[in-house]
């Protein structure tokens, strides 16, 4: 008797993604796929150049402001996936507009410097320069100072959580919400025994281990891998924005976000986990008109209009 299948029923046509490991090769491929993305009429998008870090160079930003915006609005930047190999802000250029829409609220997209040409910081010190930035233009920009949220999904997503601790420890700035889709947190889940989990696609071990040697510029599961480039590898979480942390069971990166949400939780920081059954690593990307990838989005944006109404 056939088992039955892993997938949520919306997903029926997962079994025929097919699975793949990140490489150079499949790196270079991606990289030469061009972006695209078009403004709809309410919601201005704008391509904005801004300092980098010290000695690195200028950052483009990615800005979504929808027309008719109220004054002092809230704000989100938001960091793009890609295993830190690959990737842009027009990826998600379907779901910023949904945000800066229906939440009213101006959305900055970050470019940032890529592995293994870049490895750790410099993503984060770009995204971090991409945060400095926005609050610098708040009062410009109509952005209430007090109510600006870091988000992303996968690697950006390990990239929020990075920058809230960095932002944390300088305390220079204070974000008022971390919005964590099935982030990339802890570079010793390489090491773990036993095969992936039934039915897991899109983001494979192999992909995984390329993508974090790539980004620390050493083998991961080491003894001195700083949490600034794995959040997981951070032993005290006090203090921290608010956050909410969603992902599928059949997600390679479950485990970790499960473990890092309860951390959280037990540091006392203000935390939401969301997991999802039968779906796994980038499935409203594949399956974006889906209703459990309608639903997934749906709590994202709630958990941002909860943050922000505080």
């Amino acid at each position: 008797m056939p088992k039955p299948s892993p997938f949520h029923p919306d997903l029926r046509a997962a079994r025929f993604v097919p699975n793949y490991t990140m490489g150079p090769r499949m790196t270079r491929l991606m990289r030469a796929t061009p972006p695209t993305g078009t403004a709809p009429d309410d919601v201005r998008i704008e391509e904005v150049v801004v300092p980098g870090p010290a000695g690195a160079p200028d950052i483009r930003l990615r800005v979504y402001d929808p027309v008719g915006r109220a004054a002092s609005s809230p704000a989100l930047l938001w960091i793009h996936g890609g295993g830190f190999l690959i990737g842009s802000p027009e990826q998600d250029e379907a779901s910023s507009i949904r945000f800066a829409r229906e939440l009213g609220i101006l959305v900055v997209a970050a470019r940032y410097r890529l592995a293994p040409e870049h490895p750790s910081p410099a993503g984060l010190d770009d995204v971090y320069a991409a945060l400095a930035w926005l609050l610098g233009e708040a009062e410009a920009r109509a952005v209430d100072r007090e109510r600006i949220a870091i988000g992303g999904a996968s690697a950006g997503g390990g990239l929020a959580a990075s920058l809230a601790l960095l932002a944390h420890d300088r305390g220079e700035f204070a974000p008022a919400f971390q919005l964590l889709v099935y982030p990339m947190l802890d570079d010793r889940t390489v090491l773990r025994a036993g095969p992936p989990p039934r039915g897991h696609r899109m983001w494979s071990t192999g992909s995984n281990r390329y993508a974090w040697t790539s980004y620390l510029g050493e083998a991961p599961g080491g003894p001195d891998v700083s949490p600034y480039a794995a959040p997981a590898r951070r032993a005290d979480l006090g203090g921290l924005p608010p956050a909410w942390i969603g992902v599928g069971m059949l997600d390679l990166f479950h485990d970790e976000d499960v473990s890092y949400a309860a951390r959280l939780g037990e540091a006392g920081v203000p935390v939401e986990l969301e997991v999802v059954e039968g779906v796994f690593h980038g499935f409203d990307a594949v399956f974006r008109k889906s209703g459990v990838a309608r639903s997934f989005w749906r709590s994202q944006a709630e958990a941002l209009r909860r943050a922000f109404a505080r």
